[in-house]
């Protein structure tokens, strides 16, 4: 696999600050589903702290993604589902300590009315590729 490729602001559409609009790569599809602010006891981190359950939803990509023998530099896109937009600060605050601006791969953020618990103020799933190394085993 070739370095991604991050198109921030394609011809005709306006620069994108906080995400990059493409990321195009080849390779091997990682796919992690939504995280949640859960540690590994399966007990919630930070009732009613955004921030604080941001950085244990990023933790906790961070081990879904060296599972799976790739990194925050292989991702390639993240989808946010929020219960309050003004949650967002605090989401990229987290992302920001794992993937530097000039990676930023593509993003939706979606408010969503609920989660799995009302007490869960956010869900983030992630797609990164790693190089193409032939079958793999679990």
């Amino acid at each position: 696999m070739s370095e991604p490729i991050r198109i921030s602001a394609p011809a005709g559409v306006a620069p994108a600050a906080q995400y990059s609009h493409v990321v195009t790569a080849t390779g091997r599809l990682v796919a992690v589903s939504g995280q949640l602010a859960l540690d590994e006891d399966g007990k919630l981190v930070g009732p009613g702290d955004p921030a604080a359950q941001a950085r244990q939803v990023f933790e906790n990509l961070d081990r879904c993604l060296t599972a799976a023998g790739a990194g925050f530099e292989h991702v390639v896109k993240l989808t946010y589902f929020v219960t309050d937009m003004a949650h967002m600060p605090a989401v990229r605050a987290a992302r920001s300590a794992h993937i530097p601006d000039d990676r930023l791969p593509a993003s939706s953020a979606i408010q969503v009315a609920g989660l799995v618990s009302p007490d869960f103020l956010m869900e983030i799933e992630a797609l990164a590729v790693l190089p193409d190394t032939g079958p793999t085993t679990a």
